[in-house]
């Protein structure tokens, strides 16, 4: 008789039992299960020694224990020595130009730099003078910045191809700060037309409340704009020396994405007023969306009509240029310099047409040539910018870092981060002192500097050579430009952030809680403010992580026929399991607060101990065969028979290598199940714990030694001594039986 059989006689009624006694006597039946039972426990030492099932024993790694003290004393003993090597490996990592320059090749990669360079540089002189009205400063301190940072990565920078300048996001930030600062100090945030650089029409100065020295608007606003640049490159410059470049893996792409797309709609209603030729102070605050749209409607009588026609004019060659150079950036060698031809023929057509004296249209104003002279930001308004200046570092940084790797992977090379947080650090720390706004890298002109055929950093010099020539010859020539040309090239170049739309339905396919982030960071960055936006996005990013791991995915596994792989039985047909044995899969860390769904699935799915307690405890008091047991309101029939006869689930393993970590809830929580399921005879097996799991486990004393049988390397390991211990146990009850008889 085979132990299958032999096991099925074991748990048949008693009445078989009698029926067979009408054709042989009692006698004779002992013999014969005296006789099987033998067989039996022969034929499983046989297997037993022929097929014994192997446990996998690993010796971990003894684990050094180093005094704390020692450990210190090392680290800076390490890191205090010094050596000419080690200087000069201190010197050539903090300045790679030194490593890179003297291998340059002339003939390879000159003509792709000079090309690329002198493109990006013709786009930034029109970029420059836009989105210094974003940032609520005069042109020139445009093409100062992007002048200084252009010269400072050159000799700091390790990505070959992203393009560091000004960026209209971290322009709309700076702006909303200045426009704060000059409101509490008292100045109009109305911009008025300039006479002379440095002093507004009415000739008003006011005295700035932190220093002795008389300061009109221009001069307050440059101050605060640099101050507040300091702070950002000394916090940027901080994060790379601590090493701290993680902050940015809490900005996801999709936050990313949305952030941009919802700040873009910040800065095409902060243009919209020049667009139309409105005088109206920049609404600052929770709302100033809306605020700023209201007020563009309320004064919409007053709009100036050849404003109005230049930039619907500018929008209907911008537009369509731009499109083309998009659609055939592969056949084209250089996009085309629309945005620099717009300005020079809005320029001539506004000084030879007298715009602004026949029709009052708003225009740059006095632009002087050459620099002025250094002048240290403003330290007294450092207490009142501190806390704008994280945010505005951590978007530069988590910005140009992003692109130098996304830049690095497609060309095969490698950047460092840390390196990159320094670079961007000191390109807004040194031009602080040179009248200048935050800098970081930008999507848009990388994407022209890399097709336009940019090899290495010193196209970087092309571009700031050809804003000297700006700086010291042309500015002054755009005298007569229109703000509303600016403002319609500022929108224009939004245009790949509100494309983003575009997107979405991908996205949704892909990840739907991806899409969700992006739509509430994207909608809080728009209708509240960006600072706002931002904290918004990081916090319902990480809501969302906790949220996934709060009720993750579980399932029963089946063994996938003639290997050892186990998958989700309600996912794939045809999955082998073996009687009296579940598998159970978290997909999740166990901790405290997913530790009761990790207890109900696993109940749910497989059995619940305290209802089958609390069934044979009724039955046994009661003396019913059968007792429908009702706890919580969830109603569950558990069939009970008086005898106590085994229950046909005799091993659950649960499958631990999606559970990345515990805490002492879930070690407590696995304590407990275990527990439960013992008394009521199932034994509890975990499978495939990493080493982290292991060492929580062995800390919070969840077996002892001589319980290890309870930690298995593999499902399939743990399922074969299910089986092992199984068949003993069936062997060694019907032995026991049979002496008791």
């Amino acid at each position: 008789m085979s132990l299958e059989s032999k096991e099925q006689n074991d748990l048949s009624p008693k009445n078989s039992v009698e029926e067979n006694h009408q054709n042989r006597s009692l006698s004779d039946m002992h013999l014969e299960l005296e006789r099987d039972s033998g067989t039996a426990l022969k034929q499983f030492e046989a297997s037993d020694q022929s097929t014994p099932y192997r446990r996998i024993h690993m010796e971990p790694q003894e684990k050094s224990t180093t005094d704390f003290k020692q450990f210190v004393i090392k680290k800076l003993h390490k890191s205090c020595q010094c050596s000419p090597s080690r200087a000069k490996n201190m010197i050539l990592g903090f300045l790679p130009v030194l490593q890179w320059l003297p291998k340059y090749d002339l003939k390879k990669n000159i003509l792709g730099d000079v090309m690329s360079g002198l493109i990006v540089g013709i786009l930034l002189v029109p970029q420059s003078i836009a989105y210094s009205l974003l940032a609520g400063q005069e042109p020139i301190y445009g093409l100062y910045t992007s002048f200084f940072a252009s010269i400072i990565y050159f000799l700091l920078g390790t990505s070959r191809h992203i393009s560091v300048g000004i960026f209209g996001i971290l322009c709309l930030m700076i702006g909303e700060v200045v426009d704060r600062e000059l409101l509490k100090a008292g100045y109009d945030t109305a911009e008025g037309t300039l006479s002379h650089f440095g002093m507004v029409s009415n000739g008003s100065a006011l005295v700035n409340q932190t220093s002795d020295w008389m300061c009109d608007r221009s001069c307050y606003a440059i101050a605060v704009g640099s101050t507040v640049t300091f702070l950002a490159g000394v916090y940027q410059v901080a994060m790379g020396f601590f090493q701290v470049g993680f902050v940015s893996v809490y900005l996801s792409d999709a936050l990313l994405s949305g952030f941009v797309t919802g700040a873009s709609f910040t800065i095409l209603t902060s243009q919209a007023k020049y667009l139309l030729g409105l005088s109206l102070p920049r609404s600052g605050g929770a709302g100033s969306l809306i605020t700023t749209w209201i007020q563009i409607f309320r004064n919409i009588h007053k709009t100036n009509l050849c404003d109005l026609i230049t930039s619907l004019l500018c929008l209907l060659v911008l537009l369509p240029t731009k499109e083309l150079n998009e659609h055939f950036k592969s056949k084209l060698k250089a996009p085309v310099p629309t945005e620099l031809i717009v300005v020079v023929a809005a320029t001539l057509a506004s000084h030879f047409g007298k715009l602004n004296e026949k029709y009052n249209t708003s225009i740059a104003g006095s632009i002087p040539t050459g620099f002025m002279p250094p002048k240290a930001p403003d330290w007294n308004l450092i207490p009142s910018l501190a806390v704008d200046a994280i945010a505005i570092s951590i978007i530069g940084f988590a910005i140009t870092v992003s692109l130098s790797e996304m830049f690095a992977k497609k060309h095969g090379y490698t950047v460092k981060a840390n390196q990159e947080m320094y670079a961007i650090g000191f390109c807004n720390i040194i031009p602080s002192f040179f009248h200048c706004f935050t800098t970081s890298a930008a999507l848009a002109k990388t994407l022209v500097k890399e097709s336009t055929g940019c090899q290495t950093q010193l196209s970087g010099v092309v571009t700031a050579l050809v804003l000297l020539l700006v700086l010291l010859v042309i500015a002054p020539l755009f005298y007569s430009l229109q703000k509303s040309v600016l403002g319609v090239i500022t929108i224009v170049n939004l245009r790949g952030a509100l494309l983003k739309f575009k997107d979405l339905p991908k996205m949704w396919k892909v990840s739907r809680m991806d899409t969700v982030i992006w739509f509430v960071t994207m909608l809080s960055s728009a209708l509240i403010s960006t600072e706002i936006g931002l904290l918004t996005g990081v916090c319902f990013s990480m809501f969302c992580v906790i949220l996934r791991t709060q009720k993750p995915k579980t399932s029963l596994l089946g063994l996938v026929e003639e290997s050892e792989i186990f998958e989700s039985v309600s996912a794939y047909k045809n999955l082998q399991t073996k009687p009296g044995i579940k598998i159970f899969r978290f997909i999740a860390p166990l901790y405290y607060i997913n530790k009761e769904c990790f207890k109900s699935a696993l109940y749910k799915k497989t059995l619940n101990p305290v209802l089958v307690k609390a069934a044979r405890k009724k039955a046994a008091k009661r003396k019913i065969t059968k007792e429908t047991v009702s706890l919580g309101g969830i109603q569950d029939e558990v069939s009970v028979q008086l005898s106590h006869d085994p229950l046909d689930l005799h091993t659950i393993v649960i499958d631990c290598s999606a559970i990345q970590f515990l805490d002492t809830a879930g070690i407590h929580t696995l304590k407990e199940v275990r527990r439960d399921y013992e008394a009521i005879g199932i034994q509890v097996l975990l499978a495939q714990c990493n080493p982290s799991v292991r060492d929580s486990l062995a800390c919070g004393e969840y077996c002892k030694e001589e319980e290890e049988n309870l930690l298995f390397y593999s499902v399939y390991e743990a399922m074969a001594f299910a089986e092992y211990q199984n068949q003993k146990g069936v062997c060694i009850s019907n032995g026991l039986s049979l002496s008791s008889d």
